[in-house]
Order: structure tokens, then sequence, then C-alpha cells
């Protein structure tokens, strides 16, 4: 069975995202993730808030579901790692949703829930 990615690149390649709820998390008000999508291949940097620059690779693994693994230099100096898994959605205006389940890999402990809504263009 083939599974169609188009969703996934219609809804994150090019685009912005901010933080609506990331209660256990580093990324906070302040932090844009920019998404890159090339097939089922995803990539992003992001920054701002507490994080001084970071970068995400993964890839999609559904229709709309996604797995990235993610590292960040802080403002504080410390350097981390984790990994995330997520579903893409749209909200009632018709703005990109991402909602994803996280934990650390390196450099902390724990791990959470978080979401994000995309940036008015």
């Amino acid at each position: 069975m083939e599974i169609h990615f188009s969703q996934i690149s219609e809804r994150l390649n090019n685009r912005r995202f901010t933080v609506a709820n990331n209660a256990h998390g580093l990324s906070g008000a302040g932090t844009v993730f920019h998404y890159y999508v090339e097939k089922n291949a995803i990539s992003s940097t992001y920054q701002g808030g507490r994080i001084r620059m970071g970068n995400q690779v993964g890839r999609a693994t559904g229709p709309n579901t996604i797995e990235l693994l993610y590292h960040c230099f802080t403002t504080d100096g410390e350097i981390l790692a984790g990994w995330s898994r997520g579903t893409v959605g749209i909200d009632h205006a018709g703005r990109t949703t991402l909602t994803f389940v996280w934990g650390w890999l390196s450099g902390a402990t724990g791990g959470g829930e978080s979401s994000y809504i995309e940036l008015a263009a």
C-alpha cells in the first residue's frame, strides 16, 4: 500500500509555526519553527525565546503523521537533543496545527506533549 504525503507537504513546506502549548518544554513564546518538506523528508530550523538555534530532521510516517529528531543550542549555552511524534491538523480558521508527544535524548530528562499553530503569512 502506497502512502501519500501530499497533505503534509502542502501543510508544512515553507511554513512557519509558533508554540500554542508546551508546558514542559523549552520552546515557548517567541520560538518560531520554519519547516521544509521534500517527498516524505522533513527538515526545519527554529529559534527564539530560550532557543538560540535549533534544527529538526524527520519524515512523514502517514498521511497526517510525522516523526522528528531535534537538537538545539540554548541561550544558557546548553546543547539538548530529543525525539517527537506528531500529527498535522487544521484548525477552525484553516491554519495548520501540529501536536506532538516528545522526549529528551540528551542534555535533559523527561518529555511531554506540545502543540503549535501556523503563523499568518
